[in-house]
């Protein structure tokens, strides 16, 4: 139930930004994972602008969907529903205990696969090639996230 309505207001908004966000990754998702991301593929990067292009926009926009996802919609969804926020990891419990996600170390492990896609990518192909299979396994969650939102929070 809605209690605090300026910061559903906030939510409204934050799910229009996470549905356009999810829509990208998962359409770059779809051009990225045709075939599994190898080592092999890893080690093109510097010969392929292609491919390096669209690793880049699969790292930026799932690190994007995840960020506000954990740090601006579940802590607007606690806030509407008039339950206290706090940090990243309070909002996460809190989170699944109301159903928003099911499993919240899924939710650290995708944090900490964000930040290995976003520094260590370009030292080693194999760190890059398993941590970005990791992140497309990782898209349907995000994505069920969102319809799980979407699902509880009454249109305006």
């Amino acid at each position: 139930m809605i209690v605090d309505r300026r910061a559903a207001e906030r939510l409204h908004q934050l799910l229009k930004i996470v549905e356009r966000e999810l829509a990208r990754l998962q359409a770059t998702d779809r051009r990225l994972f045709q075939q599994p991301f190898t080592v092999e593929r890893a080690s093109r990067l510097n010969e392929d602008e292609d491919l390096a292009e669209r690793v880049e926009a699969f790292v930026s926009r799932f690190g994007r969907l995840q960020d506000t996802l954990g740090d601006k919609v579940f802590p607007a969804y606690l806030a509407a529903q008039g339950e206290k926020t706090g940090a990243f990891g309070d909002n996460l419990d809190r989170a699944e205990r109301l159903g928003l996600v099911p499993d919240a170390q899924s939710w650290i492990d995708m944090r900490r696969l964000r930040n290995q896609m976003v520094h260590e990518y370009i030292e080693d192909p194999v760190v890059l090639a398993s941590a970005l299979q990791a992140g497309h396994e990782f898209v349907l969650q995000l994505g069920q996230a969102v319809a799980v939102i979407r699902q509880l929070v009454p249109s305006q």
